[in-house]
Parts: C-alpha cells; sequence; structure tokens
C-alpha cells in the first residue's frame, strides 16, 4: 500500500517525468501531457486510460479503482485510492497512464510486469 511519497516516486521514475502544479493539486507529465494527478487532501490520485482499460481495471476493486464521475470520467480518466492497493498494482496503472501519453520513443522504455 503505497503513500503519498511512494507514489510521486512511483510516478518520477519514469522516464522524462516532470512535475508541475495543476489546480489544487499536482499533475505528472510527460512532455506536457498529463498522464497523473494527486490530489494530496483526498489521498486519490486520477489517472489517464482508455474507456477499455478504465472499465477493466475498476473491476480489480471498485472501491480503489473507479471512473471520474463526468465527462472525464468518460474520456477514461480513473480516480484511484492509491493507499488501498498493492505497491505493484499502482506502479503497473501508472505505467499503462504513462503510456498513453508517452510518444513512442519512451512508450519502448517502459517494462510491464506479467500478473
Amino acid at each position: 500500500m503505497p503513500s503519498l511519497l511512494e507514489f510521486s516516486t512511483l510516478a518520477i521514475s519514469l522516464p522524462e517525468v516532470c512535475i508541475e502544479p495543476h489546480f489544487e493539486k499536482v499533475s505528472f507529465r510527460i512532455k506536457k501531457k498529463i498522464f497523473a494527478t494527486l490530489n494530496e487532501k483526498e489521498n486519490r490520485a486520477t489517472l489517464k486510460f482508455t474507456p477499455e482499460e478504465q472499465e477493466m481495471f475498476c473491476k480489480i476493486n471498485p472501491e480503489s479503482i473507479f471512473p471520474v464521475p463526468n465527462k472525464w470520467g468518460k474520456m477514461g480518466w480513473t480516480h484511484l485510492r492509491y493507499e488501498l492497493l498493492s505497491s505493484e498494482i499502482v506502479e503497473e496503472l501508472l505505467k499503462v497512464a504513462y503510456y498513453n501519453v508517452s510518444p513512442q520513443n519512451l512508450k519502448d522504455k517502459i517494462q510491464f510486469r506479467e500478473f
């Protein structure tokens, strides 16, 4: 179960990630594109998935992984209560979100685990 610091460490460990403010949240970006945000007040992250990935991942644990309840959610943006999940699952979900917005030369650097 990752803490706030561990979540941030996992996110910035991905190639060429930068951190920037995004309203009252912290955003994790690759080439100016957001793949994750962190809401410290609510101990929740939001990650960018495809709608198909979102549907599949929400089945893992619907209390911990669930769509953003608006048009952003229909586009694949998904809330993650990271403290309720294993570090391994959080790391893999971050990699998927990163992969979804990164350029091809960086996609090739991502290694996914086999579960």
